[in-house]
């Protein structure tokens, strides 16, 4: 099945710090793209990857569960820990629920968590009725491109299929019931008007992980997307001071003056 323009995997080899980039339920890796791109344009190896189901058409995702999101994800970070001394891992949406999960059952593989308005519960009134409303209705009306933006547009699918959004919310509670094994730095940021995921789940993350270093900063401008949106430059340059704050390795000089030190020698 061919790929919406702009659902392509991304990835890019730099230094001894990766970064694997987590997108959201139902949307690409082309909502996170700018954010791989500016932490990979200062040298760190970066990849994010295509969950299955995702990129093509709704209907493919009706096949797909979110073992099959988590199995690429953990996939994608053992290959990047084994050819990077430090990894992070950055997440939007469902994107940030992988991202809590990998913390939680990695430990000390991961170096740190960066999220952006990460998922706790689906908090549609009718979520309760998706094991049995399933098996009736298919689908129902999207949740991409939660904007404020003007022009700016994610690319994912116009609709939600119920089987997936069944699976995402049992996904969920295991999520938030593993919250307490995550004990790595995190960053978390949040917008304040967010017509997907309300700020309450990343009170309710922050208020169970075990963490201690933990910052949290309020987005005013942007809503749901927030890596598309007014915000993003904030967002990109927060998790790079908050990567080379826990691997000063990875600050830009410090790359170059390895280079040259192996140049000299």
């Amino acid at each position: 099945m061919p790929l919406l323009p702009g659902a392509e995997p991304f990835r890019r080899d730099g230094g001894d710090v990766g970064v694997l980039v987590c997108h959201g339920f139902t949307g690409s890796p082309q909502s996170v793209r700018p954010w791989a791109e500016y932490l990979a344009d200062r040298g760190l190896s970066v990849t994010v990857p295509l969950l299955p189901g995702h990129g093509t058409r709704w209907e493919d995702m009706q096949l797909t569960t979110w073992q099959d999101w988590y199995a690429e994800v953990d996939r994608e970070l053992r290959a990047l820990a084994g050819r990077c001394a430090k990894v992070f891992v950055c997440g939007l949406s469902m994107g940030g629920a992988l991202a809590l999960r990998l913390a939680a059952r990695h430990g000390d593989t991961l170096s740190g968590v960066a999220l952006v308005n990460p998922g706790n519960r689906v908090h549609d009134r009718a979520a309760p009725l998706l094991p049995a409303l399933r098996h009736v209705v298919r689908s129902t009306k999207g949740i991409a491109s939660d904007i404020a933006k003007p022009g700016a547009a994610e690319v994912g699918y116009d609709r939600v299929p119920l089987h997936a959004a069944h699976s995402l919310r049992r996904f969920f509670q295991l999520v938030d019931a593993e919250l307490p094994r995550v004990t790595q730095p995190l960053l978390v940021l949040t917008s304040r008007q967010d017509h997907v995921v309300p700020p309450v789940d990343s009170e309710r993350i922050l208020g169970r992980v075990s963490s201690t270093d933990v910052r949290h900063v309020l987005l005013e401008r942007s809503y749901h997307v927030a890596t598309l949106d007014h915000d993003a430059e904030r967002i990109f340059q927060d998790t790079h001071d908050f990567i080379t704050r826990l691997a000063p390795e990875a600050r830009p000089e410090a790359a170059e003056e390895g280079a040259a030190a192996r140049g000299g020698a």
